[in-house]
């Protein structure tokens, strides 16, 4: 199997983007950027360190980042697995990527810049949610905003089908890559209750 590994074939093969496609980025949020983030309640955090990539999906109930100015976003960092990927890469290296996402548009955004963390109070207070805090805040710089083009949500069918009746369940995962050292039926029969205490 051959690969591309010259820019130029790659170009040559793709053709040049249309006008839309690159007059629509900002370098900064916009009336109608800031419209649809703020509406956007899940996004996938991109980051990249020495130890590779991640991505992780984040979510909220309520706007998942809230502006600090028309050039920052902030996010809260919400209880998880305390595997701290994400985190662990933007202390490494700050580059990030957001890809943003409301249930029944197809439109996707996505946002491109560079992210620190903070443990500031008066920032962390903004995200109280019933006397709960996150422990930091991811604060995002942008670089770029810009729509993607809705062929991969629309191809995918993604908000007009339900594919999950026979998945298998994360404690049948789990079970599995341990083979069978973690009970997976326990896990899944705890994880509600486990998760209804540790949601924020």
């Amino acid at each position: 199997m051959e690969y591309l590994t010259d820019i130029a074939a790659l170009e040559a093969l793709y053709g040049t983007p249309s006008v839309p496609a690159m007059r629509k980025v900002a370098q900064q949020m916009t009336p109608q950027y800031r419209r649809w983030i703020m509406t956007s309640r899940f996004c996938v955090l991109s980051t990249v360190g020495a130890g590779g990539t991640d991505g992780s999906p984040r979510g909220d109930d309520g706007p998942v980042v809230q502006e600090l100015d028309p050039h920052t976003l902030a996010m809260p960092d919400w209880r998880g697995n305390n595997r701290m990927d994400s985190l662990r890469n933007i202390v490494e290296d700050g580059r990030v990527s957001l890809m943003f996402m409301v249930p029944g548009s197809n439109t996707v955004v996505r946002v491109n810049g560079t992210a620190r963390i903070t443990l500031d109070d008066d920032l962390r207070a903004r995200f109280d949610h019933k006397g709960k805090l996150p422990r930091s805040v991811i604060v995002i710089a942008i670089s770029e905003v810009y729509t993607q083009c809705a062929r991969a949500v629309m191809r995918a069918g993604l908000w007009s089908r339900d594919d999950s009746a026979d998945l298998p369940t994360p404690g049948d995962i789990l079970s599995d890559v341990t083979r069978q050292e973690i009970d997976g039926q326990a896990y899944d029969r705890d994880w509600a209750d486990r998760s209804s205490k540790t949601m924020w």
